[in-house]
């Protein structure tokens, strides 16, 4: 059975927007935020993962981290999108504020790692590392995005957590608008 020209081009006009619903998704703002899915007190999950600082390779481990004081978890969509590229810029500005209260900042996406060592130099500017969240970390952590309950093929929602040095969630934050993940992560490790 042959398609007529006006069926083809109503696939392909699907086929193109499931990417743009996509892209659409990591940018998007919410005018109301979400709770994020661990609560103030819970345990934060441990795990190892691959990431970049500075466009080099290296190995993470949250339980070695904490060691050196409280971290700062942020989930970000998609590297290189509009929003995740201006929280990036952002962390950046204040990572001397996280470092003089002694924290670790680490963003996480579920990007692939030469996707992350160009994000940690471009946008990071050289000042943070950036993780992978692979799908177990992502189901550990809650922070699966989806839109009216559609999962948006392994991008994680924008959710910031400040984890102490006792392993326990301090802060937990989701909301699509990247602008005050900073200012609460900040206050959380500051003790403010």
């Amino acid at each position: 059975m042959t398609q007529t020209p006006h069926r083809a081009l109503s696939r392909l006009s699907i086929a193109l927007a499931v990417p743009a619903a996509l892209v659409a998704a990591a940018t998007f703002v919410s005018s109301q935020p979400a709770r994020a899915a661990l609560a103030v007190g819970a345990r934060a999950p441990d795990f190892t993962t691959k990431g970049a600082e500075d466009g080099k390779p290296f190995d993470f481990s949250l339980k070695a981290a904490l060691k050196k004081g409280p971290v700062v978890l942020y989930f970000y969509p998609k590297a290189f999108t509009k929003g995740c590229t201006l929280e990036a810029h952002a962390f950046s500005e204040a990572i001397d504020d996280f470092r003089k209260a002694g924290a670790t900042v680490v963003g996480m996406s579920a990007d692939d790692l030469p996707t992350l060592q160009k994000f940690s130099t471009e946008e990071c500017r050289s000042k943070f590392p950036v993780a992978i969240a692979s799908k177990d970390i992502i189901k550990a952590y809650d922070v699966s995005l989806s839109m009216a309950g559609i999962p948006m093929g392994g991008l994680t929602s924008r959710t910031s957590y400040v984890i102490g040095r006792d392993g326990t969630v301090k802060l937990a934050y989701t909301n699509m608008d990247w602008r005050d993940h900073v200012k609460l992560t900040l206050a959380a490790v500051q003790g403010k």
